[in-house]
């Protein structure tokens, strides 16, 4: 018989080779939908981003995603470094993004030959034996499935999308943690600045009780004065426990953020920096690339969306090619005898005829689930927005606040030191001192209380929109 390929001869490799040519170009079909991001209607600018809240500039921290040091705090800095090397959340995290990879990978290697190499040898004999002597054998054997309907690479596709979620998933752990740690920080801080306050509230309290006991001494006023005045102070000295003991607390939660046993970390008292700075609120739109969680929950449609084509592609027959060569003889020498030589090639067909309906109902559970997914990401993204919605609200708020809170604290003070010289003088009973005092130190407490407050929400509009991440497959440069 004449080759139509006069240059190729029929050899078992090129028969293989032949065959696996012809059918490449089929694999690349796929019978997956078409992967579309699910619309949804977006604003073309925050509601509560008005006049009153001016985008700040320069705010290059933020796109270089070290969102935290908008707040020019070198503690806060050097433990939000330590907090991403050694936070197991953010570990756990890195190993799921690892091992979603590895699938990745795994999945890839699904759509390339399988080559094995085998080998064995066994001697028989015995008086009742037909047989005897010693038999050897190796082969060298490969298997094929052709992806003709893109069942693997649908396959891929989904592991792709799912290790892209993971990736997405690790920027969320590490902005949770770090925003974790921005929180615990300035609460401590907020605390000092308190533990500062009652501390000397405390002080003046005891003075004050000095000049009711004098008083009282002398005749002027009755015990009264004296008992209120030590109930103040009691107050006092209880709320100043209370607030060491919250410190505690917040240090213990910093530590444990940072990797670190709370038995072996300590965060000493230092000067409060108050700077809550402004965050560029920026458009709607960018928080569907900025935002960790978002990215996360349009990966899981694309998964769920390749997982259609997974399920469509068991409608069509399914290929697999085998091919082998071996040796066999009597010993090992034989092995490369040219006698000794053999070979096989194999083609497998298969093709479901009936199920009962399985395969539509599978291709109907996974278009349900690609629905499903698309919902969760659109919620996700509406719930982004009011998330970005409320900070914008509570920043514009707490902003108008701040200079009443502080002309309340200055006529608090003015008020407490007027009616404490007049008591001295007598003309006007202690209890009316204890109202102005105790009405000082709610005023002083509640400022102090408002600028943390500042500080807090400006660091969760940042968190809000996102920390600067950019989902690296959207085009951007990952700051994470």
């Amino acid at each position: 018989m004449t080759s139509a390929f006069p240059s190729l001869a029929w050899t078992p490799r090129a028969v293989r080779m032949a065959c696996l040519g012809a059918l490449l170009p089929l694999a690349a079909c796929s019978v997956a939908p078409v992967y579309q991001r699910p619309e949804l209607p977006l604003p073309t600018a925050f509601k509560e981003a008005g006049a009153v809240w001016q985008p700040a500039a320069p705010a290059d921290a933020i796109d270089r995603g070290d969102w935290w040091a908008l707040f020019q705090d070198d503690d806060l800095n050097r433990l939000a470094s330590q907090v991403q090397l050694s936070n197991q959340n953010i570990a756990a995290a890195v190993a799921a993004y690892a091992q979603a990879q590895a699938l990745v990978r795994e999945q890839r290697a699904g759509l390339l030959p399988s080559v094995s190499l085998s080998g064995s040898g066994s001697r028989a004999g015995g008086e009742g034996s037909t047989r005897r002597g010693t038999t050897t054998q190796a082969a060298l054997g490969a298997d094929w499935a052709p992806d003709l309907w893109g069942r693997l690479g649908g396959a891929v596709d989904n592991a792709s999308a799912n290790a892209q979620a993971s990736e997405a998933d690790l920027a969320s752990a590490r902005l949770s943690a770090v925003g974790s740690l921005v929180a615990a920080y300035f609460q401590l801080r907020e605390a000092d600045a308190e533990i500062d306050l009652l501390q000397a509230t405390v002080q003046g309290y005891e003075r004050s009780l000095q000049i009711a006991q004098n008083r009282y001494a002398a005749g002027v006023v009755a015990n009264s004065d004296v008992l209120q005045a030590r109930t103040q102070l009691a107050n006092a000295r209880a709320d100043l426990a209370t607030m060491q003991q919250n410190r505690a607390r917040y240090e213990h939660a910093i530590a444990v953020l940072t990797g670190v046993a709370p038995a072996s970390f300590t965060l000493p008292p230092a000067p409060w920096n108050m700077r809550a700075p402004e965050v560029p609120a920026g458009i709607p739109s960018t928080l569907l690339q900025r935002r960790p969680d978002i990215a996360a929950a349009e990966r899981a449609v694309a998964a769920a969306n390749a997982q259609i084509g997974v399920q469509r592609s068991a409608y069509y027959p399914s290929l697999s090619l085998t091919a082998s060569l071996g040796r066999s003889g009597t010993s090992v020498g034989d092995l490369f005898s040219a006698s000794g030589a053999l070979w096989s090639l194999g083609l497998s067909v298969a093709q479901t005829v009936f199920d009962g309906g399985a395969i539509a109902a599978r291709v109907d559970g996974a278009e349900a689930a690609r629905d499903a997914r698309a919902a969760t990401y659109r919620q996700t993204v509406l719930t982004a927005f009011q998330a970005v919605e409320d900070q914008l609200t509570v920043l514009r708020t707490l902003q108008a606040q701040e200079p009443l809170r502080q002309e309340a604290v200055s006529a608090a003070n003015l008020t407490e030191q007027q009616l404490l010289n007049r008591y001295r003088e007598g003309q006007v009973s202690y209890t009316e001192v204890v109202t102005a005092q105790v009405t000082a130190l709610s005023a002083r407490r509640a400022l102090l209380q408002l600028q943390v407050n500042r500080q807090l929400a400006a660091a969760t509009l940042v968190q809000a929109l996102g920390g600067g991440w950019q989902a690296p497959w959207e085009g951007g440069a990952g700051a994470q």
